[in-house]
């Protein structure tokens, strides 16, 4: 039985940790979901692992369709998620609403669009209209030239009140769920317990609702710097299989990320 919003929200109320992994292929789609993973996120990080980009900039909705529809068909249980790449929720609402209506037929089950409150007008008007959205704050990757590259967000108190304020923004504009990326470990317990809807992190600490991580990273597949947040699963498995299932493991039981792997 497929996962759905619903059921991630069931897991969030019960306090049930949900595991989450990018994914860009049927084969892995698969593999990930019969490893216990609850979300597959087709993630515009492709631009990264796949064609070799050095930011996600590049990526394009033609791209991200391909790819949603390559995990879609080799999954049956896990909830997908697909991002909206960079240019695609920076318009207006309507044209916004037909690219991720898209994403939607090839095979997502909500959408994911990185930005604070100047996001809110849009994705009330695609949550009102069917399309479930999940918002991304914190470090946003489609802004690292406004960010001036990977860096650690939330850190002021101003900076802290702004993403709280931001959360709560996109929460009441109906936003499913909400992703922190790279800030602070107590700043995203503070959202997490303000907000009713599942949170995601990924180098923001244990307390959030889910955890999700790139799949090369787990897999110790990187080539420069490794990132603080992430852990190679394969240090310690004989098998994809086994890493995937540690990984899980992991997170479901609160041993994943440790104090070392966040901010």
């Amino acid at each position: 039985m497929r996962i759905t919003q619903k059921t991630l929200q069931k897991m969030r109320d019960t306090g049930e940790k949900i595991s989450a992994l990018t994914c860009y292929d049927a084969s892995f789609a698969s593999l990930l979901e019969n490893s216990g993973v609850d979300i597959l996120l087709v993630g515009d990080s492709l631009g990264n692992v796949l064609q070799g980009e050095k930011t996600t900039l590049s990526v394009t909705l033609d791209d991200m369709l391909y790819h949603t529809g390559c995990v879609a068909r080799g999954s049956s249980k896990a909830f997908i998620m697909a991002d909206m790449p960079f240019g695609t929720s920076q318009v207006s609402p309507e044209n916004t609403f037909e690219n991720a209506a898209e994403l939607i037929s090839a095979g997502a089950s909500m959408v994911k669009i990185e930005g604070g409150r100047v996001m809110a007008e849009t994705i009330k008007f695609l949550s009102l209209r069917g399309i479930p959205v999940c918002a991304h704050i914190g470090l946003m990757p489609q802004s690292v030239h406004m960010l001036g590259g990977y860096k650690v967000q939330g850190k002021s108190i101003n900076q802290a009140n702004q993403l709280l304020e931001d959360a709560v923004i996109l929460e009441e504009a109906g936003a499913g769920m909400l992703l922190m990326e790279t800030i602070p470990a107590i700043l995203a317990k503070k959202i997490t317990k303000k907000l009713v809807i599942p949170t995601i992190g990924i180098g923001a600490g244990v307390d959030c609702d889910a955890q999700v991580l790139v799949l090369y990273d787990i897999l110790g597949i990187y080539s420069g710097k490794k990132s603080k947040f992430i852990k190679n699963f394969m240090d310690d498995a004989g098998s994809i299989n086994e890493a995937v299932e540690n990984y899980v493991k992991e997170v479901k039981s609160k041993k994943f990320p440790k104090s070392e792997h966040g901010f």
